[in-house]
């Protein structure tokens, strides 16, 4: 049984060596890298997936030890649809696989799952195991995971205007009470603090349509690592890497600038 005591979560915390105050609330992953590394090495493109997945365990494990409020994963984009069949039937399967056997992990370590995306279009196995997964997980009190699959951040945000649009018009919201909160209460992610930190492995140095509304301030951090090989301790240099900036939220710093 995993110990996420609040005694070992402290432990974990000073074991990193930056102030508690500075450890991010919330943290978002780009998992990149899998095919170059499954490349790079003679193998499939699937079998580059299935490396990147036990690391998600790792990762998702140590996230949680450590305290995280939330730790979202973008597991598959909408514009992933263009990919080979072939590739997409085997992550699809891996998906599904996935939420059946780390199920144990997420009850044991007190994690609450959710989906943010579209339902739209995944197939029946994913939807019966995520669902599955997040209904058996909703009383969990700890860490919030969330998958971002069939997810783009301007479908969300189209989705989220079509639904103020309705409240509008059916006279349940005025015009003029729009404003920043209720465009964050009806987007996917409505609920959840915005990420500090955004990580990106395998060096590529673009948002790729992922939480654009939610990381108007979050830190990036770039590491040209594949997915595969990022493990606890480069996801703790991440971590330690934020601890060292200065957020200014558009504020003045000490000199001015």
């Amino acid at each position: 049984m995993a110990d996420i005591s609040p005694q070992a979560v402290a432990a974990a915390r000073r074991a990193l060596g930056v102030p508690d105050e500075r450890i991010p609330h919330s943290v978002a992953i780009i998992m990149d890298g899998n095919g170059r590394w499954a490349s790079a090495r003679g193998l499939g493109r699937a079998e580059g997936h299935e490396a990147g997945a036990k690391i998600v365990r790792r990762i998702v494990t140590e996230a949680a030890q450590l305290g995280l409020e939330a730790l979202t994963l973008f597991s598959f984009s909408i514009e992933n649809w263009r990919r080979p069949r072939e590739e997409i039937d085997a992550l699809m399967h891996l998906y599904a696989q996935y939420l059946v056997s780390e199920r144990p992990v997420v009850m044991e370590h007190n994690i609450r799952l959710r989906h943010i995306g579209r339902r739209e279009g995944l197939p029946a196995s994913v939807l019966r195991e995520l669902d599955a997964s997040t209904a058996a997980s909703a009383s969990n009190t700890g860490m919030v995971l969330c998958l971002a699959l069939n997810y783009g951040a301007r479908a969300e945000i189209t989705d989220a205007v079509r639904r103020i649009a309705r409240k509008v018009a059916e006279g349940k919201l005025a015009p003029e009470a729009i404003d920043e909160a209720a465009i964050s209460a009806a987007l996917d992610t409505a609920g959840l603090p915005d990420p500090d930190l955004l990580i990106r492995t395998s060096g590529e140095l673009r948002l790729s349509n992922f939480l654009l509304w939610q990381l108007s301030y979050g830190e990036f951090y770039v590491t040209d690592v594949f997915w595969p090989d990022f493990d606890e301790a480069e996801f703790r240099k991440a971590l330690i890497a934020y601890a060292h900036r200065h957020r200014r939220f558009g504020g003045l710093d000490g000199m001015g600038v």
